[in-house]
């Protein structure tokens, strides 16, 4: 697809290789002990061994001052219990002292009335700002139904006319963020060239009229769909440089974006269109250890060959009201330790040069592997 996106690409007027949007550097607080015992959450007392840095986790909190509703599979979906659990989540974060927390996208929900959405918007900002740290935030396909993407930059915090950007919260480590609707028919104007070119791109990969529909395709190549989108030729160069520069100054790297990136993590319609040139930047890069994102409304995990980690979370909007589904990530030299509140699963995963794949999800409720039936019917509307 690179082909396709560099030809169709070049009517953008923001640099590729532009810096970092902004940069924190977090001093090291007291931390606990976090462990998991059939099920539980127990905190003993004392510092934790070699930790780096911990930081907040949190996905699809989907927001709407509206009455309950379902999914297409007929899950339920609970809106307006969802800033709860948002609520609960930022005190969690505060208990276990994060330095910073991420949130992945579709703050709110796009059955919000459009006349308020600001204010779903502005009543879930709110709870983060409660947390008194840095909170980075990246653009999901339920904020571009909402809400135009310079709006939601400039809510968010996002400098620049683009939503990609990048951050370091130690010296060892880099974040980056890349924008999963760059090329996209959601957030532009409709003769924007990346409208123009997710358009091409879908009439090109879809056979179908509605293009929000995949029947016909099988496995991956589902993923081209409306609700879906790809990072463009320029976002990809600075993707590509962002881990060059990374690898030049020694970091590790944790690459964040609303749509999954592998095909062994969610369903097809859920991946990102060009995800196999992001993963070849990755693997050329050597230097990322994991992939996080949202979407999919349910965990997944896969380690691809590389021996990089890729996780999957699950959505606080689709969680029982009183449940919990936020977590935290404890950064070591040599792991990544996820630590999974509520619905959300818990994980260890070592870099490849510690040897060993990452352990299973801990209390793995849903299975990536699916009906095709039931497929279909998560895909109506992510």
């Amino acid at each position: 697809m690179r082909a396709q996106i560099a030809r169709t690409c070049c009517g953008c007027q923001r640099s590729p290789l532009r810096p970092s949007h902004r940069s924190y550097r977090l001093s090291g607080t007291s931390r606990l002990v976090v462990a998991r015992s059939s099920g539980e959450t127990m905190i003993p007392t004392g510092p934790q061994q070699g930790l780096q840095f911990r930081f907040g986790i949190i996905s699809d909190v989907q927001y709407a001052d509206i009455k309950d509703g379902h999914s297409f599979l007929g899950t339920p979906r609970y809106y307006r219990a969802s800033l709860d659990g948002l609520r609960r989540a930022v005190l969690g974060w505060k208990t276990q002292q994060v330095e910073f927390g991420i949130q992945f996208g579709d703050l709110i929900d796009g059955f919000n009335p459009k006349d308020k959405s600001e204010t779903a918007l502005q009543s879930v900002l709110d709870e983060f700002a409660l947390l008194y740290k840095p909170v980075y935030h990246m653009i999901g396909n339920h904020c571009l139904y909402n809400l135009p993407r310079n709006r939601l930059n400039e809510a968010l915090g996002i400098h620049g006319s683009s939503s990609y950007y990048s951050f370091s919260p130690h010296q060892a480590w880099r974040f980056v963020v890349i924008d999963a609707y760059d090329v996209s028919m959601l957030g532009w104007p409709e003769r924007h060239p990346l409208h123009q070119q997710a358009k091409a791109i879908l009439d090109e990969k879809n056979i179908n009229e509605n293009k929000n529909n995949p029947e016909g395709h099988e496995g991956p190549a589902r993923r081209f769909v409306q609700f879906g989108g790809g990072i463009g030729a320029e976002q990809l160069d600075w993707f590509v440089q962002q881990l060059s520069d990374a690898r030049a100054t020694d970091q590790r790297v944790i690459v964040c974006g609303h749509l999954p990136v592998h095909p062994g993590t969610c369903i097809g319609t859920c991946l990102l269109w060009n995800y196999e040139e992001v993963l070849q930047a990755i693997w050329d890069a050597g230097n990322v250890v994991a992939t996080i994102s949202g979407h999919a409304h349910h965990d997944g995990y896969a380690v691809d060959e590389h021996g990089v980690h890729h996780r999957v979370l699950n959505a606080v909007l689709e969680t029982e009201p009183g449940k919990d589904c936020y977590g935290w990530l404890d950064v070591y030299a040599d792991h990544l330790d996820l630590v999974g509140i509520g619905e959300l699963d818990s994980q260890k995963m070592p870099f490849a040069d510690q040897r060993g794949p990452g352990s299973p999800l801990k209390k793995q409720s849903h299975s990536v592997e699916t009906s095709k039936a039931e497929e279909a019917a998560l895909e109506r509307q992510p």
